[in-house]
């Protein structure tokens, strides 16, 4: 469905932990034919900044614990502090990287990333769809327990409660809005209530109405 002559476009995902964002991303850009960005957003990251992607992998997503180094920005402002070199960045560093990446990526091609604050980094990107992905405790409860195994739902779902703390913590601290809530995206999708096909058919229809694709 890619089609080169258009202007690219960005689909960012915003999702609670169990919810199935992940797979609505993959699957949207799959039928779209275009890039998806989640774990491999931080790979291609670490690689420009320098810096060992697993250090990427435990900050993911983490609200900034103040141990690597002062912080040098005000709400909403991408972080000045960069860089420390040697390997090692601070957590307002691992942000920069990421941003740097997103905004060159927006520029050249059509790409679909899951969480990261996306939405924010690319505000001032003409032709962005912001997504939430969202299903009550119970269901995201299911499907954690469905692909992990050995898992109870107790631990389930603290899990969910947990990672959605970071993640609402996260967003909150680098944005000027609020993790999952209606007013930050442009849709928002309860995705118990149908299958995840059709969830994905509902966004593309969403795109090709706001002229995104044909």
């Amino acid at each position: 469905m890619a089609d080169k002559t258009q202007q690219p476009y960005v689909i960012t995902v915003g999702r609670q932990f169990g919810s199935g964002g992940r797979e609505l991303g993959k699957a949207l850009a799959e039928k779209l034919g275009i890039n998806y960005y989640d774990k491999e957003l931080l790979i291609e990251a670490a690689k420009k900044a320098g810096v060992n992607p697993e250090f990427f992998e435990a900050r993911d997503e983490r609200f900034p614990t103040f141990l690597h180094g002062l912080f040098s920005f005000s709400m909403g402002v991408t972080p000045m502090c960069y860089y420390t070199g040697s390997g090692s960045i601070t957590d307002d560093g691992l942000y920069k990287a990421i941003s740097d990446f997103l905004l060159s990526e927006a520029e050249k091609k059509s790409f679909v990333v899951v969480g990261r604050s996306a939405d924010y980094i690319l505000r001032h990107h003409p032709r962005v769809a912001n997504i939430f992905v969202h299903a009550p405790i119970e269901e995201c409860v299911k499907r954690i327990t469905a692909r992990a195994d050995a898992i109870s739902p107790e631990k389930a779902e603290a899990m969910a409660r947990k990672t959605n703390k970071w993640r609402a913590d996260y967003y909150n601290f680098f944005t000027d809005k609020e993790w999952g809530h209606a007013t930050s995206y442009d849709l928002t999708i309860d995705s118990s209530l149908l299958p995840m096909a059709d969830n994905a058919a509902i966004v593309i229809d969403f795109l090709r109405r706001r002229g995104f694709i044909n």
